[in-house]
């Protein structure tokens, strides 16, 4: 079972601050997956979009009608009417995030930058595989697993 994940960077080096590599995201994002059961069988694959504050203004103004620009968004892959999921190479879906905003909130938070992107691709995959936290149990379901996996990747519980 393998999992391939492309990473676009669509940033100004001016902006972005720190950024992981490809590699590093590529692990994170495994990570997720195979902590949440979700390991793939044969192939899967997943976008991972590291962008600017404009486009990630754009995508939440257009997808969850708000106006801000927010640290990630996740769009799970909707397979089209009609079509196998066999036809569509295990596709999963992509992962948006806005780089200045994850350096900001890093800072603001006293965390590392390196931990908060652990957090940040963690969070939107587990967003991809259908966990969320809006309500107060589904929050005490997402949370604790952000928690177990971001411990595995040697990374301090991004809650406290």
């Amino acid at each position: 079972m393998t999992l391939h994940v492309e990473v676009q960077f669509a940033l100004d080096d001016s902006s972005s601050g720190w950024l992981p590599d490809a590699g590093q995201l590529s692990r994170w994002a495994w990570a997720a997956f195979e902590a949440a059961g979700k390991s793939p069988a044969g192939e899967a694959q997943m976008t991972l979009r590291l962008v600017e504050e404009a486009e990630i203004v754009q995508l939440n103004r257009d997808y969850r009608h708000k106006t801000a620009p927010t640290n990630v968004l996740s769009f799970p892959f909707e397979l089209p009417q009609g079509v196998s999921p066999s036809e569509c190479g295990g596709e999963l879906g992509d992962v948006v995030i806005c780089a200045p905003v994850v350096r900001r909130e890093a800072a603001q938070q006293g965390k590392t930058a390196e931990s908060h992107w652990a957090h940040m691709v963690v969070h939107g995959v587990l967003h991809l595989l259908g966990y969320d936290h809006v309500t107060e149990a589904e929050a005490e379901r997402m949370e604790p697993l952000e928690v177990r996996i971001l411990a595995v990747l040697g990374f301090a519980n991004p809650y406290q």
